[in-house]
């Protein structure tokens, strides 16, 4: 983690007009929380006098300018509205932090903003599902991918819409102090450490509310049970007492997945559930997640995690992984 010389780590919160509220609370929340001061210091920052307009019908009062920004560790870019270019003294200032060596993220539509300083080009990135197609039309050198909620490109980061900025917050806290500090965070703030999924999830409506035919949150609350048993769409279909066609085109209205990407979403959330709280070695991990095999769970763990099993419980206990060849209590690096 880059610190400036006093050790703590400065967080420059830029507020552009109309900054989103909720997207600026986020980074607040997680850095500049009463228990975080010995680690961070967070300062929301403007490029145009002290009170910065919300989208929310209120006004914020910021402490610092675009010099700050400059000289943070961190820079973050709550969402604005409309995401337009916020002009050439906001750009020049996010590509000087960048260049300098400072990690740079976006928050929801805040994405708008790393595009219009170059800070995206050639790299992979995100923002909210309903802007995705104009930021890729509008800046075609970013490859957007609207299907996950945050995408680490190193020093620049960018998430989805909305509540994705917790899960890159909650990331970027983990890269720094490792993934058992970031629990206690994440448990402070009743929030997830890990989701999963992508933002299809959330493109469609949500499971029924109570009261309507809850059929398809049933049979998702009984496979989350059975997960360790082979379970086929079929065989949530006959859960559903429904035809395998009726039940598939109803689970993808009601959740945005296919039952089978649900079901995979499920065993790996699982698989990373057993890792982090008990020390059952790879392959049983893998058993009881219904993953198969330690090889599948090493590839579905690199596809979700960007890590082995060994690594990623490590990690999460907040200890190193070892030299390479090294295994978890006897699991063989699985």
């Amino acid at each position: 983690m880059t610190a400036s010389s006093g050790g703590v780590h400065r967080v420059a919160v830029l507020a552009l007009p109309d900054v989103v509220a909720f997207d600026l609370s986020i980074p607040a929340q997680v850095f500049g929380h009463r228990d975080e001061r010995g680690r961070y210091e967070v300062l929301v920052c403007s490029a145009k006098g002290r009170v910065v307009p919300t989208t929310t019908g209120f006004s914020i009062t910021a402490g610092g300018d675009l010099d700050d920004v400059v000289a943070a560790d961190t820079i973050v870019v709550p969402g604005y509205w409309p995401p337009v270019d916020p002009g050439p003294r906001v750009t020049s200032a996010l590509r000087t932090a960048a260049e300098r060596g400072a990690r740079v993220a976006s928050v929801c539509i805040g994405a708008f903003a790393l595009a219009a300083a170059g800070l995206l080009d050639e790299r992979d990135a995100t923002t909210h599902w309903q802007h995705a197609r104009e930021l890729a039309t509008r800046h075609p050198r970013v490859r957007v991918d609207p299907d996950v909620l945050f995408v680490d490109e190193g020093r620049v980061l960018t998430s989805a819409g909305v509540a994705a900025g917790i899960d890159l917050c909650l990331h970027m806290y983990a890269i720094d102090h490792g993934a058992q500090a970031a629990t206690a965070v994440s448990q402070r703030m009743v929030a997830a450490l890990h989701r999963p999924g992508g933002q299809a999830q959330f493109i469609r409506r949500p499971l029924p509310p109570q009261g309507q035919d809850d059929t398809i949150a049933q049979v998702c609350t009984w496979a989350v049970s059975q997960l360790h048993e082979p379970l086929s769409v079929d065989a949530l279909a006959r859960q559903a007492l429904m035809s395998r066609r009726t039940f598939a085109r109803r689970f993808t209205a009601e959740t945005g997945l296919t039952p089978l990407r649900w079901l995979l979403a499920q065993r790996v959330l699982e698989a990373r559930r057993l890792l982090e709280a008990t020390d059952l070695p790879g392959e049983e991990v893998a058993r009881r997640s219904g993953l198969g095999s330690a090889d599948n769970l090493r590839l579905h763990l690199a596809r979700d995690a960007s890590a082995t099993p060994t690594s990623y419980r490590a990690a999460y206990r907040g200890r190193s992984p070892g030299p390479p060849g090294s295994n978890v209590n006897g699991s063989d690096g699985h």
